[in-house]
């Protein structure tokens, strides 16, 4: 008869380990009140060697954060198939997916939580913004963005983001509606920008000759002219 024997971790898999548990407890309450204890019991370890792996509890959390981000960005991933409206609403679903299953650490990463005002924080926080960036340019075909291009998407993925964040508190507006919302969101955003410049017209023009007529831009053109009549 044998007797089963824990298995001895190496350095960077029990550190891999305890960022895993600690963003899985920081997805569910705020990471100010996550305690080192807590972490330690959840990974099945003492405190002290929680300290042996991460200085504290900031760089453990910091650490956690850093995969999160990594997490979200990839979030922006989307095979160039199909229409943009379609493509766009993909993405939605993704990243509110991870909204909805990362609550506390999804504020903590945009508010700043127990990290306020720490460079590392603020740069994981930027990486995503420019990850999101760089993808939904990527599906409009630019490398050069002019000024009201980069203008619409910079502020599409800030309204993104605070339109989570206000979704968690309290999610009073089911997200299966603020989804394609976005989506029409970023149509908007564009047309009106569109008036404005030749340039963003043309751009426009090309992303509209490409919709289905039940795609969610078609969709929100056919709701304002019915409002308008």
């Amino acid at each position: 008869m044998t007797t089963g024997v824990r298995r001895r971790m190496g350095v960077e898999e029990r550190r891999q380990q305890l960022i895993g548990v600690a963003l899985e407890l920081f997805s569910r309450r705020s990471p100010d009140e996550v305690s080192i204890d807590e972490i330690a019991s959840a990974a099945g370890i003492s405190r002290p060697l929680v300290y042996h792996y991460f200085p504290g509890k900031l760089s453990l959390y910091e650490a956690a954060l850093q995969r999160a981000s990594d997490d979200l960005a990839a979030r922006f991933v989307e095979p160039h198939e199909g229409p943009l409206g379609a493509r766009l609403l993909r993405v939605m679903r993704r990243y509110f997916d991870f909204v909805d299953e990362h609550g506390p650490g999804f504020s903590a990463l945009m508010r700043g939580g127990p990290a306020v005002g720490s460079s590392t924080t603020n740069a994981l926080v930027d990486f995503v913004r420019q990850a999101a960036y760089v993808q939904i340019l990527s599906h409009l075909g630019v490398t050069d963005p002019p000024a009201r291009l980069e203008l619409v998407v910079r502020s599409w993925i800030s309204l993104a983001e605070s339109t989570a964040l206000i979704w968690l508190d309290g999610r009073r507006i089911p997200r299966e509606e603020l989804e394609p919302q976005l989506v029409n969101d970023f149509a908007a955003l564009a047309a009106v920008s569109a008036a404005y410049d030749e340039e963003m017209a043309t751009l426009l023009r090309g992303i509209v000759k490409d919709e289905p007529a039940d795609g969610p831009f078609a969709l929100l053109a056919g709701r304002l002219i019915a409002l308008a009549s």
